[in-house]
Parts: structure tokens; C-alpha cells; sequence
């Protein structure tokens, strides 16, 4: 009797695998919608908040717009450039498209947010650019800013909806708005569950936008979409989150970028490790290097790193497990951990994940701190959801 029981369940994981390949190939991001925005965009000038993920029909969202005779007047560039191709913390400067001579104006580096001058022949502003649902990746700063601008300066807002691959977590700490920051703009958790078209809708509806005027905001859903099923991005968002794996690690690595441990950039590996040259956090032996456009000077650069080797793990969400461990091992060794507390803080949106660090608390411990708030925001939230959970 085995044998047929054995080949029905064979045939159900097929039927569900065929159901959940499906749902993802058939999905239609918004940039692909044509026919939902470019009738708005008619005589419009308009202005691009995008990079190398504004995709549609296979080629730029630049050169889709042109090819239907949009008057695009000028991009913005965010954090890693109109192409993608800088590291993380490199100061963008404005230029034009070497394609089509449109000016480029950088959103990254002294100027974040688009100055009035640089919006007067402007109509409307387009976001296009996929995120990681990560509250300090901060292209959900760069949307927030270029919002605020085009309420101040009486353009109207249409964003092209992307998925996120980490939609499926609502956890960590809230943002406290004393550690507000372009790794953290609006309070919501670390990791919020919403796409940017979700949260865009949040962001007006709650009113976080400073100033009393209106913003006219069209948000194109991604069609087809099921916050229940994952989303393997086309193309890396960023030069140091190369693949869906360092995409599931970043929310629990990333605070390590406040401390003095490696998160494996300047590797083959980036966000897929955590180590220490002097302190052993684990048996993966590499040396930073400095690698153009991805890792100029990657900490520890040059020195032999011992890692804990994640690059198979299966941790998901947002988790202080690693972090945890690493303070151990510091304090066993008298050693500080976290040498940029205000930074630190500013990533974690408060400064309670410190203090708790330094009270030697459990992970679990210090997770428990925020569960009532992030209950809240999954409440608070509901009104601008688009998509079924």
C-alpha cells in the first residue's frame, strides 16, 4: 500500500511546486504596466527616481518611457548610482545618461533630497527601483525624501511597485524618531513586511511628510502578486547583496557594520559571513580585499579574517543570535564589540539593542522588548496593504 501513497504525495509537491512557479513567473511588476501609467504621464514632464532595477519588457524603465514618447527630463540617481555599480557609501555625482544626454542629478552624497531648483520643469515624479523590505537599505529613505519634495513643490507622485523579498517578517525594533536618519526615516520595524507602493500609501496616509500640503500619489500594483509566496530578485539591487541569500541574512548582518566585525565585505561572500581577525568567531578563513565599485576599503582589508560561514544557512527574518554571540566572545576577551555606538544606534532605530548587549541579555530576551510594538504597527498597517497575506 505504500507505493501508491508514495507516488500521490510525489504528485501533490509537484502540483504545488508547478502552483508556486507559476505565481511567480506570472506576476507583472508595475513598470510593466503600461497601460496603467502611461496615460498619466501624457504631456507630463517627467522626473526618474531609479537604478539598474527599473526593468520593464526587458529593457531600462528610461528607455521603455522614451520609446513611448515620454518627456523624461531628468533622473535621480540614489545610494549606488543611476547603473548600480558603486559601493555602499560612495558619494554619487551628478552627470547625464551616456544613451540619451538626460541629466542626472545624484540623490546620494550632500544632496538627498531634490532641491526646488532642480524640480521646475517637472510634472511628476516616477520611483521605480527594487527594495529589500529592510528598514535602513536606503532606497525607502531615498522614496520618503523625493515624496517630501514633490509635496513642497506641487508635483504629483506615481511609484511602480516592486515585490519584497522579505515580505513574509514584520520584526525588530520600531524606530524611535530620536535616532531618525537616512537608515531610518519613518517608524516602522527593521523589517516591515510592505512593498514600497504599500508603504508609500502609509507614509501619506499617516502623514509623516513634513509640511501641510497634499501629495498626489498613484501607486501601480504589482499584478498577480501574493505577499505568500517568495520573490527571487532578477537583478541584485546592490553591489553587496549579490543573491537571495545575502538578501536574508542583511537584516540580522547589518548591524554588524557598527562594530568591528567583517560581514565579508571585499569577499566573494558579502552579508553571507561574520568574522574577526583577532577574535575567532568561526573556521571560514578569508582576507578582505578591495574590490572597485562593490568594496574600496572594506574593513579589515588585508588582514586574515576567521568567519562563521552562513552562506547555507537557513535563518530568515530578523534575528540578534549572531550579534549576541559575537559580544561573548568580545567581552571574554575584554574587548569592545561596538565601536560606532552612534551609528549603531541609528541602524537598530534605538538604543535599546545596545544597552541590552551590554547587560549581556539573551536574544530572546531582548526581542521580547518590542513584540508590543510591532503589534501595533501590524495594525496600524492593515488600511495600506495591497496585496493578500
Amino acid at each position: 500500500m505504500r507505493q501508491p501513497i508514495y507516488s500521490f504525495l510525489i504528485l501533490a509537491i509537484s502540483i504545488i511546486t508547478l502552483a508556486f512557479s507559476w505565481q511567480v513567473d506570472a506576476i507583472q511588476v508595475g513598470a510593466e504596466r503600461g497601460d496603467k501609467y502611461l496615460p498619466l504621464l501624457k504631456g507630463k514632464r517627467v522626473g526618474l527616481v531609479v537604478n539598474q532595477s527599473a526593468r520593464a519588457h526587458g529593457q531600462h524603465l528610461l528607455d521603455y518611457l522614451i520609446d513611448h514618447q515620454v518627456d523624461v527630463a531628468r533622473i535621480f540617481a540614489p545610494e549606488h548610482g543611476f547603473r548600480g555599480d558603486r559601493g555602499a557609501g560612495v558619494y554619487i555625482t551628478d552627470g547625464k545618461d551616456t544613451k540619451t544626454g538626460i541629466p542626472i542629478v545624484s540623490l546620494y552624497g550632500a544632496n538627498k533630497k531634490p532641491k526646488p531648483e532642480q524640480l521646475t520643469d517637472i510634472d511628476i515624479l516616477v520611483f521605480d527601483i527594487q527594495d529589500v523590505g529592510v528598514r535602513f537599505y536606503t532606497y525607502l529613505s531615498t522614496m520618503f525624501l523625493t515624496m517630501e519634495a514633490a509635496q513642497q513643490n506641487g508635483l504629483s507622485y506615481l511609484v511602480l511597485d516592486r515585490p519584497n523579498p522579505n515580505i513574509a517578517y514584520v520584526e525588530g525594533p520600531v524606530l524611535d524618531n530620536h535616532f531618525r536618519s537616512f537608515v531610518g526615516m519613518v517608524p516602522v520595524p527593521i523589517l516591515h513586511g510592505m512593498t514600497l507602493g504599500e508603504l508609500a500609501r502609509m507614509i501619506v496616509g499617516e502623514r509623516w511628510l513634513a509640511g501641510d500640503g497634499a501629495l498626489s500619489l498613484t501607486v501601480v500594483p504589482v499584478a498577480d502578486y501574493s505577499a505568500q509566496h517568495e520573490y527571487v530578485l532578477p537583478i541584485a539591487p546592490s553591489p553587496n547583496l549579490p543573491n537571495q541569500q545575502a538578501i536574508h541574512l542583511y537584516p540580522s548582518l547589518c548591524l554588524f557594520e557598527a562594530t568591528r566585525v567583517s560581514v565579508g565585505r571585499g569577499s566573494d561572500f558579502p552579508f553571507q559571513v561574520f568574522g574577526h581577525d583577532q577574535i575567532r568567531l568561526g573556521s571560514l578563513a578569508f582576507t578582505p580585499r578591495a574590490i572597485p565599485g562593490v568594496a574600496a576599503h572594506p574593513k579589515l582589508q588585508g588582514k586574515a579574517v576567521f568567519a562563521t560561514d552562513l552562506r547555507h544557512s537557513e535563518q530568515r527574518g530578523f534575528s540578534l543570535n549572531w550579534l549576541v554571540q559575537a559580544q561573548a566572545a568580545f567581552t571574554q576577551h575584554n574587548e569592545v564589540l561596538i565601536n560606532s555606538p552612534g551609528f549603531f544606534d541609528k541602524l537598530a532605530g534605538t538604543d535599546v539593542v545596545r544597552q541590552a548587549l551590554a547587560q549581556g541579555l539573551k536574544a530572546h530576551q531582548i526581542e521580547a522588548i518590542w513584540q508590543q510594538e510591532v503589534q501595533t504597527f501590524k495594525t496600524r498597517r492593515l488600511p495600506y496593504l495591497l496585496y493578500k497575506r
